[in-house]
């Protein structure tokens, strides 16, 4: 299968990876080469870990990178494509934006899907002339390890095209969940409000960062502390999720704490960028 990924940040070069692993062939987009030229050296990276690690060997390095193509012009990407994965910024104009361009340079028999976290498929899907080919695809960071992929059924998609959605995640490893159009879909919508609580827990002064991820994995079972996990997702997808949440359902309880807004007005976005609630200056993720 033919995949194009729009987004070459953190989660579209999980995604790429993820897909060209199964053996598709991937073109990899972004408006900026430089940002799909270090994704692909984040790929490498990631690669030779697992070769240090003995879990692959050269030869599947070479076959999985042989696998991803960058691209710097969507205009001049052939062969057909069958799958648009959209990962751009969680930002809905933006990624309408994106969806009127593609629509107007892809055959009608594509695919398109956005990797949205929280935002409305179906108005994404409007932007378009085939909405009943438009669905929801949201991955979860990191793409390559997390096994659960939620597909977003829009007021429109078609059942053919959920199908064709659920076959692709299975060959690609990955167990997917039908859910219905509605905000942070299943698990942002359960997640994202406690991640925002544990933020207010931490201006509040309950407990450091490190007793609050402590006290929600030994007394919840949690592999992963709400701060952390923060840090891993993005703290400003954290933000514009209960963003989203506040706007959509005009409910006060998803209003998003004050830290989380000045963290990310300061830059501090968690691992991509080496500082959140916790530092990774020493390290590199993808």
């Amino acid at each position: 299968m033919f995949v194009l990924i729009i987004g070459a940040g953190t989660m579209g070069s999980g995604i790429a990876y993820t897909a060209a692993e199964a053996d598709n062939k991937v073109y990899l987009y972004d408006i900026k080469a430089e940002i799909v030229q270090n994704a692909l050296k984040n790929i490498e990276h990631l690669l030779d870990e697992k070769i240090s690690k003995g879990k692959i060997d050269p030869v599947k390095k070479n076959g999985i990178l042989g696998n991803i193509n960058p691209a710097y012009d969507l205009d001049n990407i052939q062969p057909r494509v069958d799958l648009v994965i959209e990962a751009a910024a969680e930002n809905l104009m933006i990624k309408k934006d994106i969806f009127k361009k593609i629509d107007n340079i892809f055959p009608e028999q594509t695919i398109f899907t956005t990797n949205t976290s929280a935002l409305s498929v179906t108005e994404i899907a409007n932007t378009t002339k085939r909405p009943e080919k438009v669905a929801g695809m949201h991955f979860f960071n990191p793409a390559p390890v997390m096994a659960l992929i939620e597909i977003v059924k829009g007021a429109r998609t078609s059942p053919d095209t959920i199908n064709f959605i659920k076959d692709f995640a299975e060959k690609i490893g990955k167990t997917p969940i039908i859910v219905n159009e509605t905000p942070g879909f299943v698990v942002n919508r359960i997640l994202v409000p406690m991640i925002n609580e544990a933020v207010y827990a931490l201006m509040e002064n309950v407990a450091d960062a490190e007793d609050i991820d402590k006290g929600m994995k030994l007394g919840a079972g949690h592999p992963i502390g709400p701060l952390s996990l923060a840090d891993m997702i993005g703290l400003d997808i954290c933000l514009a999720v209960m963003e989203t949440f506040y706007t959509e359902f005009g409910d006060s309880k998803y209003r998003p704490c004050p830290l989380l807004r000045k963290m990310v007005r300061a830059g501090y976005l968690g691992r991509k960028t080496g500082k959140g609630f916790f530092d990774y200056s020493q390290k590199q993720y993808i």
